[in-house]
């Protein structure tokens, strides 16, 4: 079995350190996730061949401090302050202590041992650093850490950020600028592996239109999106094969959706806000009537509503509403089914200087039993779905003819 070593690692600090404000509050999109797991995604390369690795280590050490230049409050840590009703105030101190920098190596480990399995590898989990850290912990440990593993014939960025500080689209804001910065210039830890299964599913553009088109034909409207058909689609497959893994049926079983709703668009914010701007919102629909008496297209008008409620004013009303009411995440609180992370994450721009990204993946933060984390394809217009599932359900959804037949292989 493939081991992984860690060869060096060191605190990055920002090149300049110069602070222009030393303390950034936390809005009530931050606050919630507290407790909860940072964001960990990581891009897979090939390997240089005009390069050493040590001088490409050296180069994504120098561009990443370069760049935190920029983003100061990943370089900082979570301060906090005790008040006098035992309440605690959390804020980031952009203190510049410096990002996490490791170096690891996978001696027996190709790239094609990462991409062409039908299930995630789990030592892909031990790409990331930090596991097992909550956000909350960014008191003390970086708030941005970055482990690069070095594979036989390719390597890995893992980038570990605290989702109290970041949200997705905050986080491939900060990927691509440090590798358009990167092309400008010419710890790990032991853990106990999850009881889930993992796999990766590809929708090309082709197969999400046809999704698109069959959810729309179903209800009689043009409003229900790409994305809207596809999350259906998976809600109704996963639903379908839990079911006939149940000993007891149970048709009347009310389901949980769960997605995120980005806000930037809604309030709207500038293109240089940096942190959370998301909201985690929920529907609910009888299993009958998603699996027998409709179709596709009812589940797809359900995720439509929901996310045509969150309107600007909608928007706005929650985040008042929490300033009142403030409500923080629990892990307990993860629903069965719930769709994370956006196709519209500019991932595939990521390129340090040595060609495009060849694969994304994620890590084991936040994951459950039901957990779908969507990336886009490498291929414009396909979305890559990293499914979480229980063993026996991404089995019986692969045997699944509903669900496989938009799944391009």
């Amino acid at each position: 079995m493939a081991k992984i070593e860690v060869l060096s690692s060191s605190l990055v600090p920002a090149a300049t350190n110069e602070i222009s404000v030393p303390r950034l509050e936390l809005t009530p999109w931050d606050l919630p996730l507290l407790l909860l797991d940072p964001i960990q995604k990581g891009i897979l390369f090939y390997k240089p061949k005009s390069q050493d690795f040590q001088t490409l280590i050296h180069h994504l050490k120098t561009s990443l401090s370069r760049t935190l230049d920029f983003f100061s409050p990943l370089a900082g840590r979570l301060g906090t302050i005790e008040n006098d009703d035992n309440t605690t105030c959390f804020f980031v101190d952009c203190n510049n202590a410096g990002a996490e920098f490791t170096h690891a190596i996978v001696d027996a480990l190709s790239v094609s041992d990462i991409v062409g399995p039908t299930y995630k590898p789990q030592i892909v989990s031990s790409f990331f650093p930090l596991n097992g850290v909550a956000n909350y912990e960014g008191v003390s440990v970086p708030l941005l850490a970055v482990q690069v593993t070095e594979l036989v014939d390719g390597f890995f960025i893992g980038c570990t950020a605290n989702h109290a500080v970041i949200d997705g689209t905050s986080f491939w804001h900060f990927i691509n600028s440090w590798s358009e910065i990167s092309r400008d210039q010419s710890l790990v830890h032991s853990y106990v592996p999850p009881p889930l299964l993992e796999r990766v599913f590809h929708f090309s553009r082709e197969s999400v239109a046809k999704l698109k088109a069959k959810a729309n034909a179903e209800t009689g409207t043009d409003k229900i999106s790409s994305l809207q058909a596809l999350s259906a689609h998976l809600w109704r497959s996963v639903t379908r094969c839990r079911n006939q893994l149940s000993i007891q049926k149970a048709n009347s079983q009310e389901l949980d959706l769960v997605l995120v709703v980005g806000t930037r668009s809604r309030i709207p914010l500038p293109n240089a806000y940096f942190g959370n701007a998301v909201h985690v919102v929920k529907t609910v629909a009888n299993e009958c009537e998603i699996l027998e008496i409709n179709g596709l297209g009812y589940a797809a008008l359900k995720v439509n509503e929901l996310v045509a409620q969150h309107s600007r004013e909608a928007t706005i009303n929650l985040v008042e509403e929490w300033v009142r009411n403030p409500k923080i995440f629990n892990k307990t609180m993860l629903s069965t089914f719930a769709i994370t992370s956006s196709p519209r994450h500019n991932v595939y721009s990521a390129d340090f200087g040595w060609g495009k990204p060849i694969a994304v993946r994620s890590g084991r933060g936040q994951k459950s039993d039901g957990k779908m984390t969507l990336f886009p394809a490498a291929e414009p217009g396909g979305i890559d779905v990293e499914a979480c599932l229980a063993p026996a359900t991404l089995k019986a959804m692969e045997a699944d003819a509903e669900f496989m037949d938009a799944v391009t292989i």
